[in-house]
C-alpha cells in the first residue's frame, strides 16, 4: 500500500479512536451520574438500573471496538496494515474503506464468523 493510502487510513483511524475514547468517557460519566440519583421510588430505582446497564453495554461494545482500532493502528507502524492476518492476501479497498479496523478479508472473515478459523 502506498504511503498516501496508509496516511489516510492512518488519520481515519485516529479521528475513529478519539471519537470512541470521547464515547466511552460520555457514557461512564452518565452511568455515574444514574448511580448518583437519590431515587426512593422502586420503579425509578429500576428504570435507573436497566439505564446503568444498558450504558455498560455499551461501554463494553465501544470498548472492544476500540481495542480493534489501536490494533489496526499497530498494524500500520509494523507495516501489516491492508493484509488479512490469516491468509495474508491483501484487503479490497471497499472493505477498508466501510471497515478500516477489519482485520480479515470477506472470505476468512466468514470462515471466522462460522468457527472455521
Amino acid at each position: 500500500m502506498d504511503k498516501k493510502r496508509l496516511e489516510y487510513y492512518k488519520k481515519k483511524l485516529v479521528a475513529r479512536r478519539e471519537e470512541l475514547l470521547r464515547g466511552i468517557a460520555r457514557t461512564e460519566q452518565e452511568g455515574r451520574a444514574a448511580d448518583e440519583d437519590p431515587t426512593v421510588d422502586l420503579a425509578d430505582k429500576a428504570a435507573n438500573s436497566y439505564t446503568k446497564e444498558f450504558l455498560f453495554g455499551q461501554t463494553h461494545n465501544d470498548r472492544a471496538l476500540l481495542q480493534l482500532v489501536d490494533d489496526a493502528l499497530a498494524r500500520i507502524r509494523e507495516n501489516t496494515f491492508g493484509e488479512c492476518i490469516s491468509c495474508h492476501e491483501e484487503l479490497q479497498q471497499k472493505r477498508l474503506e466501510a471497515v478500516p479496523w477489519t482485520r480479515y478479508c470477506i472470505g476468512c472473515q466468514e470462515k471466522n464468523e462460522r468457527g472455521q478459523l
